[in-house]
């Protein structure tokens, strides 16, 4: 069954793997409705010897609407359940935590077979699409898509808004985008756009070939937009992904660097749709075979293991050139590697990387933009030399981001009746506690 885990507090917050241990009266997120009970347990089957092992106190919750330990509509991040990251969060640890950046979502979950959705990312928030942002992008396996790629790479830069939705609906992301653009910035439109817009694979939960995304999903995830923490897991356009063949989806988190004696933000969101069971790993501890049972995506022969995806969005506020933003974009490939994955053929890796600093730095690519000839245009950045601090931050936000989809999650029983069962918290839980004594 699909509901919203809740996070109790002020006292000890313990997670367990049995509809019990959610909050019946608890609201689901908005736009997505509740599921049909299909008899499973929250976390999946436990070996004998999980079943019998004494309850584990997971974390301390101050306060019900902590971000750093729950997401908004009150499912836990992976430091409710003692999972423990480097470097220092913004305050949200998320994306949005970068000035200007706002997420939106659509969540479609309806009937038996409809788990999907679309994701929106607004680098300069929904009321400034026309002021280009630096960017590069870096593509680890292309057995994906990204649209607008090639003129990021021409141009070095990014313009407008960014949908991640899934494979079959890539078309219609980018179609919505232009129609976000015409209805709320038709200024912008008199010349050429090139949208962003990725996926990856929900064919698995959702029935992908049913067009169930539309246009004007995409606009209200547009309008939507807000700088507030988004919430993560099984909703947007991750509604229906999977991870490590545990129920995925979206992730985020963020860091702080300082430079120069200003603080910046970094912020990573993901949609995670890839990774084989015996791979995972977290914190340093290996997973794969202690949670190898329970896993129904392992008899699916559609798709080979570890196909699906993952598409990254990477962004800063510190100054960066479009160049330092392609080397951020590729240090994605190290977060992801923390936690296991090994970047199979079958998996579309593809991630992107922005800086909103410099506003107004890039004019206009038309010849209106151009003035009198006379204008240079001129960026400020973090020396080169001094940029492996923001490296840092990209591989440590990246690896904690992958955590917060696993974990901000429940079972998931979709198309064909599939079923993706959601990580065992309580049983990562004892898996931790152990190596630590």
């Amino acid at each position: 069954m699909w509901n919203v885990a809740s996070i109790q507090g002020p006292r000890a917050c313990v997670v367990l793997d049995h509809p019990d241990a959610h909050d019946a009266t608890a609201a689901p997120p908005r736009r997505q409705r509740q599921l049909p009970d299909t008899g499973g347990e929250a976390g999946g089957r436990r070996p004998p010897e999980a079943a019998a092992a004494p309850r584990v106190t997971l974390t301390h919750v101050s306060s019900p609407s902590d971000p750093h330990l729950a997401t908004p509509s009150g499912k836990p991040r992976a430091r409710a359940v003692g999972l423990t990251f480097r470097g220092v969060p913004g305050p949200h640890n998320a994306i949005t935590d970068v000035p200007g950046v706002e997420v939106g979502y659509q969540t479609l979950i309806e009937g038996d077979n409809v788990r999907t959705g679309v994701t929106a990312i607004h680098p300069r928030g929904k009321h400034n699409p026309g002021d280009p942002v630096a960017a590069g992008y870096h593509s680890q396996n292309g057995n994906g898509e990204m649209t607008g790629v090639s003129w990021i790479e021409e141009s070095g830069t990014c313009q407008g808004p960014i949908a991640i939705t899934n494979t079959h609906a890539v078309g219609i992301a980018h179609a919505g985008i232009i129609a976000w653009m015409n209805a709320d910035h038709a200024g912008l439109t008199d010349v050429w756009l090139l949208p962003v817009a990725a996926e990856t694979w929900d064919g698995y939960l959702n029935d992908i070939n049913g067009h169930h995304v539309n246009e004007e999903h995409v606009v209200r995830a547009l309008r939507d937009a807000t700088a507030s923490q988004p919430d993560e897991g099984s909703v947007g356009g991750g509604t229906g992904m999977n991870c490590y063949q545990f129920k995925g989806g979206n992730g985020t988190a963020s860091r702080l660097v300082s430079y120069a004696g200003t603080s910046y933000t970094v912020g990573v969101f993901l949609q995670a749709n890839f990774g084989r069971r015996h791979e995972l790993t977290l914190n340093g501890v290996y997973l794969g075979e202690e949670l190898a049972d329970d896993n129904p995506m392992s008899h699916y022969i559609a798709a080979p293991p570890g196909a699906g995806s993952v598409i990254a969005v990477v962004a800063t506020d510190a100054p960066l050139l479009p160049n330092q933003c392609k080397a951020l974009a590729r240090r994605v490939t190290k977060g992801l590697a923390r936690t296991g994955t090994i970047g199979t053929h079958s998996s579309g890796d593809i991630f992107l990387a922005v800086s909103t600093a410099n506003p107004g730095g890039f004019s206009s690519d038309g010849p209106a933009g151009d003035g009198d000839g006379t204008r240079y245009d001129t960026l400020t950045f973090i020396p080169w030399g001094k940029i492996d601090p923001f490296f840092e931050a990209v591989v440590e936000a990246t690896e904690e981001a992958v955590a917060n989809a696993l974990i901000a999650n429940e079972d998931m029983t979709g198309r064909d009746r599939h079923r993706s069962p959601a990580l065992p918290r309580h049983r990562l839980a004892e898996i931790l506690a152990a190596r630590a004594r």
